[in-house]
């Protein structure tokens, strides 16, 4: 477990250095981001960092009798991870790590867009509920969830506003279809 469990990890924090590095827009014209690149970035890795601080020093440590529970966390994050592709796949050259509109750009309603507005966040967020599960610690699961969730949710609202200030009623009427992040909750 701890062998696959490293691995997983490793992917997933690689993919997301080569995305920070590689799918940044180039053109500053474009670009409504507002520095929530930079602030998302650092919450979510201070929140990562503190929240395996706490898991290994053991204090908050979930003594859990579930033996699945961790192989059911890395689930999660396999899901996550494979939710979070799908989206950025299904937008293509239009994925940016950072909030800009890129010309030729369209509202896309295909794939996972079908039913949630943000899915790369989604996929996110259900990774992070999987690390969590993985870390059995539950200060690591209010210092990790909950800022991450609070920061995806103020960078959508930051996402959403540039979104309907490009494609005025066609977004509108898109939002009015879909869920933010989770079909039934947000």
């Amino acid at each position: 477990m701890n062998e696959l469990f490293n691995i997983v990890c490793f992917a997933w924090m690689g993919s997301e250095l080569a995305l920070l590095i590689l799918r940044r827009s180039k053109r500053k014209d474009q670009n409504r981001d507002s520095g929530s690149v930079v602030w998302l970035n650092l919450t979510v890795y201070g929140s990562l960092s503190l929240a395996i601080a706490f898991a290994v020093t053991g204090l908050g440590r979930v003594q859990h009798y579930i033996l699945l529970l961790p192989w059911i966390g890395l689930f999660l994050i396999i899901a996550g991870l494979a939710v979070r592709w799908t989206a950025i796949l299904t937008l293509r050259k239009y994925f940016t790590v950072n909030v800009a509109i890129q010309p030729g750009q369209r509202v896309v309603k295909s794939g996972l867009f079908r039913f949630v507005r943000h899915p790369s966040y989604s996929g996110s967020i259900l990774s992070f509920i999987g690390l969590v599960l993985t870390l059995s610690n539950w200060i690591s699961t209010f210092v990790m969830l909950v800022p991450i969730t609070l920061a995806f949710v103020k960078r959508i609202q930051i996402e959403e506003r540039a979104l309907i200030d490009a494609f005025g009623s066609d977004y509108k009427e898109y939002c009015r279809s879909t869920w933010r992040m989770f079909p039934w909750i947000y």
